[in-house]
């Protein structure tokens, strides 16, 4: 593999570059530095919030480039490069759908923190790990002061089967993606991690031949095909096996890493 022309890497983050115990591993921090080295850009691109991102990466958040909450909010650093605001009348009109669903718990998702109205002590020790700051409100129809960037919804079933048949209507007016086997995100119809990183490329100057992604779960088909080298993980969503040119491995062993390594080692 010619890996000669890269000048971007882009990586999602659970599923992705975090393995399942939702770990960075210390050898991609020692790949990252050589990457830098060397003159790469490295993005990290979640479903995430921010400030959970940075919390993964906080030895280089100020080197990298990370695309939060599905595209919603793009940023280096202090500077936020695009931001994709969701209206609070949609916000409204997608809570107001998710709320007649059983078992669905629902995320409004603003700039500077995530609300919920859910007490489930069971889904607030796992939505935690992905929204490192947030309140629990009463009314989420009623928080008005904030940016909203999305509207997320867990499902412990799956968000594919049991809410996105329900919300699938609102694609006509806003972006609705199954981003992970529990989670489904309804947000700004250009927000997308694929806009965000179209985005980025034209500001650096950069190509889809000098792009690399990594990602496995469907809110990554749209940045898949904005790089040649583009890589499934084996443990991906059939969807993004189909899309992605070539495949790693799992985020368990380190598919991530495994390709870093080839990418380094083949510029020395």
């Amino acid at each position: 593999m010619d890996f000669s022309k890269v000048k971007l890497v882009v990586t999602d983050m659970d599923g992705t570059l975090l393995n399942s115990k939702s770990e960075v591993s210390n050898l991609f921090f020692n790949l990252y530095e050589v990457l830098k080295k060397r003159g790469i850009h490295f993005v990290a691109a979640s479903g995430r919030q921010y400030q959970s991102i940075v919390d993964k990466l906080d030895s280089i958040k100020n080197e990298i480039t990370i695309i939060a909450e599905n595209g919603g909010i793009t940023q280096q650093a202090e500077k936020v490069l695009l931001l994709n605001d969701l209206s609070f009348k949609n916000c409204v009109k997608s809570i107001e759908i998710l709320r007649k669903l059983d078992h669905t718990n629902i995320v409004l998702c603003g700039k500077n923190t995530a609300y919920i109205e859910s007490k489930d002590a069971r889904f607030i020790s796992m939505f935690s790990e992905y929204y490192t700051n947030y309140k629990i409100v009463e009314d989420l129809t009623k928080v008005t002061n904030d940016t909203f960037l999305k509207i997320a919804a867990y499902h412990f079933e799956c968000s594919e089967t049991h809410v996105f048949p329900a919300v699938k209507h609102l694609e006509n007016e806003m972006q609705v993606i199954v981003s992970g086997e529990h989670w489904l995100d309804i947000s700004h119809e250009k927000a997308n991690k694929g806009t965000a990183l179209k985005m980025l490329q034209n500001s650096l100057g950069i190509s889809k031949e000098e792009t690399m992604v990594f990602g496995d779960y469907n809110n990554d088909l749209q940045m898949l095909k904005l790089a040649d080298f583009s890589y499934a993980m084996e443990n991906a969503h059939p969807n993004v096996k189909k899309t992605a040119k070539f495949l790693t491995k799992s985020n368990n062993n380190q598919g991530v890493e495994f390709i870093l390594e080839q990418l380094v080692n083949s510029r020395v």
